[in-house]
C-alpha cells in the first residue's frame, strides 16, 4: 500500500534539528522524498508497523508530529499534481 508520510519537527533547538535529520533519514530508508518533510512510501503492514515504532522513538511527542495518509493499493487514481511533475513511480525500479 502507498503511504504518504508528513512530519513537523520543532527545530528551535539543536536537539530538534537532530530529531529532524533522524526522521528524514529513517523515511528515506522506506520511500522517496517528494517535498520537504513529505515522503511517499510503498509499504507492507509489517514495514509500516516497524517504521511507526522507530519514528515514535525519535520524536518528542510534546512538540513534534508525524501524519500517515493511507492511499491504498489504487493510489495511482488518487494522486493529482499541479505544476512541476516528478518522474518518481514507487512501483518501478529506481536506478541510483
Amino acid at each position: 500500500m502507498l503511504i504518504l508520510i508528513t512530519y513537523d519537527v520543532d527545530t528551535t533547538t539543536k536537539a530538534g534539528e537532530k530529531r529532524l535529520r533522524k526522521v528524514a533519514k529513517e523515511c528515506v530508508n522506506y520511500g522517496q522524498r517528494v517535498q520537504n518533510s513529505v515522503f511517499e512510501c510503498l509499504l507492507t503492514e509489517a514495514q509500516l508497523v516497524g517504521l511507526q515504532t522507530v519514528l515514535s522513538s525519535i520524536i518528542d511527542n510534546t512538540t513534534d508530529s508525524i501524519r500517515f495518509y493511507f492511499l491504498g493499493n489504487n493510489w495511482q487514481r488518487k494522486i493529482e499534481t499541479l505544476g512541476k511533475r516528478t518522474s518518481y513511480d514507487p512501483t518501478e525500479a529506481l536506478i541510483i
